[in-house]
């Protein structure tokens, strides 16, 4: 594509060279660049493009894209024949030159957008479902992966993709037919103006609460939430949970979408009744197309009927049959999200991801309420994130579990012992019991061992992860098997002891 069209309909261009190039890849990545390609530097938290402009020539860069306030800096490693194009902000015009470089697909989707603290990878999984019951091949882009139809294409790395990444995996679902594209898109995101250019059809906005509050990601509560309204600012139409106060405010910041709302306990355009929980399912009344119905889906606890509810809302919209929406709902599975794990002692053993204070007393609060016996709560939290969270959650944890093992999540650049420390200050204020076990796989261990017939084990935090992040180095750690190799090992153990006797 001739590197004109790539910047076509961007504002504050300057440039100096020749804008009829043919332009072979473009690419923020100096490490991935070739002979024709188009470096775009972007300052980032930890490293600047623009230190690497020099590198990504010898590469066979032929143009860049730079901010207009570095250009005096990086003249010098500009040679000729190089063209240097200069932006306002780069990363706005990334977005729009990824659009332009992909053909816009987008534009041939029915595009939806789900942000929220909480929810939004188990709301998506849904709405997939539904429309692939309907008939409707749909793309999903999320925390968990990338699909095409029921093809997974790739494990993530992030919620929501850099602005080159998210329009060439929109190009292939437009190459292999996808009719709609289910996403979840993060307040970095929006920010950080990844998803700038996308056209999307549908927002739905899951709840609000306290999270990714750290240098580098949201300074405050109210630019995390402004993050996140900027979604309904890209939408024609929206839906938003009525019984999340914080969210009441949406509409009047953001007039030219139609927002509709859904809840439990306020009055709304889609109101769930009749609700019935248990270890396994939840079910509740609801009109659907003009019907009540009555809706299931095996996944327990109260914010699994709000998921359902963004879900039916939106099928609604995109005219899906009512029944095929109570058949996606009994089956959808979503992987780390309230999952129940299968094991040789019969346990009950519920992996989540759940790893903000909202989240943690969700779930908790979800199995207490059904759990006949004693609720062993192992959860730890992340390095180099807020750590104001991490006293709140021991609280919480303290206050609704029967018993607390506090542990390592992924500690990244930071001591484990240090955040372990954080957490237990907070579940000191409370008459809680609890132990402090630094390694996962031995907290998880002594849960297993402690735990009978009718106590749960819920392993809080990593959910659908399979690695334990240390020193930017992402170590192999998938809980499901974490819990095997533990479950094996104590039954050989039990097994030595009564040939021992």
């Amino acid at each position: 594509m001739r590197l004109k069209n790539i910047l076509m309909g961007i504002e504050g261009l300057k440039a100096k060279g020749d804008l009829e190039l043919e332009i072979t890849n473009i690419t923020s990545d100096s490490r991935q660049i070739k002979q024709g390609d188009f470096f775009i530097a972007i300052k980032g938290f930890d490293t600047d493009g623009h230190d690497y402009i020099s590198q990504a020539i010898k590469s066979g860069a032929k143009a860049v894209l730079v901010n207009e306030n570095m250009v005096k800096d990086v003249l010098k490693d500009i040679p000729e024949g190089v063209t240097i194009v200069a932006a306002p902000d780069t990363r706005i015009a990334m977005s729009k030159c990824a659009c332009n470089f992909y053909d816009n697909p987008s534009r041939k989707l029915q595009l939806i957008g789900v942000t929220g603290t909480k929810g939004k990878t188990t709301t998506t999984f849904m709405i997939k479902e539904i429309l692939e019951r309907q008939g409707i091949k749909t793309g999903l882009i999320g925390t968990i992966a990338t699909y095409i139809g029921n093809k997974k294409i790739e494990d993530s790395d992030r919620t929501t993709p850099d602005s080159i990444k998210l329009q060439s995996l929109f190009a292939k679902m437009v190459e292999e037919k996808c009719q709609a594209v289910v996403m979840e898109v993060s307040s970095q995101s929006l920010k950080l103006h990844r998803v700038d250019g996308c056209d999307f059809n549908i927002g739905v906005f899951t709840n609000f609460s306290e999270d990714h509050i750290s240098e580098k990601e949201h300074p405050d509560m109210e630019d995390y939430f402004n993050s996140k309204v900027m979604l309904f600012k890209m939408c024609p139409y929206g839906y938003i949970n009525i019984d999340d106060y914080n969210l009441i405010k949406v509409p009047k910041l953001a007039p030219n979408c139609e927002i509709k709302t859904y809840g439990i306990d306020n009055e709304c355009n889609m109101l769930a009744k009749d609700i019935t929980i248990t270890n396994s399912y939840v079910d509740f009344r609801v009109k659907v197309n003009g019907n009540n119905e009555r809706i299931k889906t095996f996944i327990p606890g109260r914010f699994s009927v709000y998921n359902s509810l963004a879900a039916i809302s939106v099928a609604e919209r995109l005219g899906v049959d009512t029944q095929n929406i109570k058949t996606a709902l009994e089956e959808v599975r979503v992987p780390g999200r309230s999952e129940l794990v299968d094991n040789k002692l019969d346990l009950t053993i519920m992996i989540d991801y759940a790893h903000s204070p909202e989240s943690l007393q969700s779930i908790l609060q979800a199995v207490k309420a059904y759990t006949r016996g004693r609720v062993i709560s192992v959860f730890g939290c992340g390095g180099d994130r807020d750590p104001g969270k991490r006293k709140i959650m021991g609280e919480i944890s303290g206050r609704i579990a029967n018993y607390t093992i506090i542990t390592s999540d992924n500690p990244r650049t930071e001591e484990p012992e240090k955040i372990v420390e954080q957490i237990e200050e907070g579940i000191k204020k409370t008459k809680g019991k609890y132990e402090c076990i630094v390694d996962r796989t031995q907290a998880i261990k002594k849960a297993i061992e402690m735990a009978q017939k009718n106590d749960i084990v819920v392993l809080a935090g990593k959910g659908h992860e399979t690695y334990q992040e240390i020193n930017h180095v992402k170590n192999p750690y998938d809980e499901r098997v974490i819990i095997r190799d533990v479950i094996d090992e104590i039954i050989s153990d039990k097994q030595g002891k009564k040939v021992g006797k």
